[in-house]
């Protein structure tokens, strides 16, 4: 079939006259001169002078609560947290008032997808799964997108740190740990591939019914087919990784070698109360030094299994109704709490929902009102417990002295969705704008309806 070229674009009523070039030439234009409030805020520019923050109530991070409380910071590093009576040059310091109002540390979203999606079905936008099952060297460090619009939404909420976390097949790959604030990648890292990520393949598979909107389970029949080639890779990476200097690297299995080094996390995804058990042990058998649960629906059937073998848990979204029909319906609120009780060390994330991670500290909260949980415990999860599964916790999560500035000012409750109000954050000392789109859209439309009432 012959295909005709067009050199013109065709338009009712004949030819138009307009030629591509110039066409694209007016689309450029118009793209040029959009409105320039619709771009993100600049990072925060290097700390320049010491900041002190005195009058509130700092909650440390670690369960201790210091009121009418001084926090002084310089050069992106704490100098000083302690109470009224802490000293600091005052002539040489800004000094915010905080008095009435709360200093938390920057809180963690562990698993997230945030600055790898952007509009999820929008498949240009999404740069989180590589092609293939397994895929240990892919690294969700260089796809981070640091002007993602997502990323000022969960600032306002007090999230300032995030672990950029690869997804799709058995092995996602490698993720990092970033600041929530940054020109690009390079910039924003704090930990680069803290971890590899492996979806256990679970004993029952899930099949969705259409028609009736049902969930049916069925035995998974490839399962020990997968079993065998992660049993065949992690083989292969032990022995690769007792070369000290190999003459040809391996990019797959050289990605490997810090698990069995203890260098590196391995997380594995997995809810299933067998599946827990046969993960951990799989892992260990490998030689691998630290394994976490992640998801664990069923962790509290196995919980001694966990508490013995000291595995810790990052918990997927609790904001769910149970798993099954015979547990109690508060039962995924209770879950961290009673995890918690049990010995377990428990992290909390919101699964992998890249927008709604920003409701990570009402999952906290709930975690607290449901599960007779203390409000500074329910903190920790989200805060210093991360930061130790994550192996930054030298660095951030806790308000100590020698730490990274890494904090928020809230003028109440930052577990509650009520009170939450961010009014000042700070990472590493720089001071970011916490504009986002949501607060441009409210304005755009209050300023609208304003001047219609008038």
């Amino acid at each position: 079939m012959r295909i005709r070229r067009l050199s013109h674009y065709q338009i009712k009523g004949g030819k138009s006259s307009v030629a591509p070039a110039a066409y694209f030439l007016f689309l450029i234009s118009c793209l040029l001169f959009q409105p320039a409030s619709a771009q993100n805020p600049a990072p925060g520019k290097p700390q320049a002078k010491p900041i002190a923050l005195v009058g509130g109530t700092i909650h440390v991070g670690n369960g201790t609560v210091i009121d009418k409380g001084t926090l002084v910071f310089d050069k992106g590093i704490l100098t000083a947290v302690g109470d009224a009576g802490t000293s600091f040059d005052r002539s040489a310091t800004e000094v915010i008032d905080v008095t009435g109002k709360h200093v938390y540390p920057g809180l963690i979203a562990m698993g997230a997808t945030t600055g790898l999606v952007e509009i999820s079905s929008v498949r240009a936008t999404a740069d989180n799964q590589e092609i293939g099952a397994l895929n240990p060297n892919v690294r969700a460090l260089v796809a981070y997108n640091t002007d993602s619009e997502v990323i000022p939404t969960l600032r306002n909420n007090g999230l300032l740190l995030t672990q950029a976390t690869p997804q799709g097949g058995t092995i996602s790959g490698s993720s990092s740990v970033m600041e929530l604030d940054g020109w690009n990648w390079e910039d924003a890292v704090l930990k680069k591939d803290d971890g590899i990520w492996l979806t256990w393949p679970p004993f029952f598979a899930r099949e969705f019914n259409f028609d009736d909107f049902s969930v049916n389970l069925r035995k998974n029949s490839r399962r020990q087919e997968v079993i065998n080639s992660l049993v065949q890779l992690f083989s292969d990476a032990r022995a690769y990784s007792q070369i000290k200097n190999p003459s040809i690297t391996n990019l797959k299995l050289e990605a490997l070698r810090g698990l069995f080094s203890g260098g590196q996390n391995l997380y594995i995804r997995a809810d299933n109360s067998k599946d827990i058990v046969e993960a951990v042990q799989f892992a260990k058998l490998q030689g691998v030094q630290k394994p976490v649960i992640v998801g664990a629906e069923d962790a509290l059937r196995v919980v001694d299994f966990l508490r013995e073998n000291n595995v810790p848990v990052v918990l997927g979204e609790t904001h769910r109704l149970p798993g099954r029909q015979d547990e109690p319906v508060y039962q995924p609120y209770q879950l961290p709490s009673l995890l918690q009780k049990a010995g377990i060390t428990v992290a909390l994330s919101y699964g992998e929902a890249y927008w709604r991670t920003r409701n990570l500290p009402f999952v906290a909260g709930t975690a607290a009102g449901f599960g007779n949980l203390d409000r500074e415990e329910a903190l920790k999860m989200i805060t210093s417990t991360p930061a130790k599964i994550l192996g930054i916790d030298k660095q951030v999560g806790t308000l100590e002295k020698g730490k990274s500035a890494t904090l928020v000012v809230c003028k109440g409750d930052i577990l509650d969705m009520r009170s939450n109000g961010i009014e000042h954050a700070f990472i590493r000392g720089r001071k970011t704008d916490l504009d986002d789109r949501h607060k441009r859209q409210y304005k755009k439309y209050n300023d609208k309806y304003e001047i219609g009432n008038k």
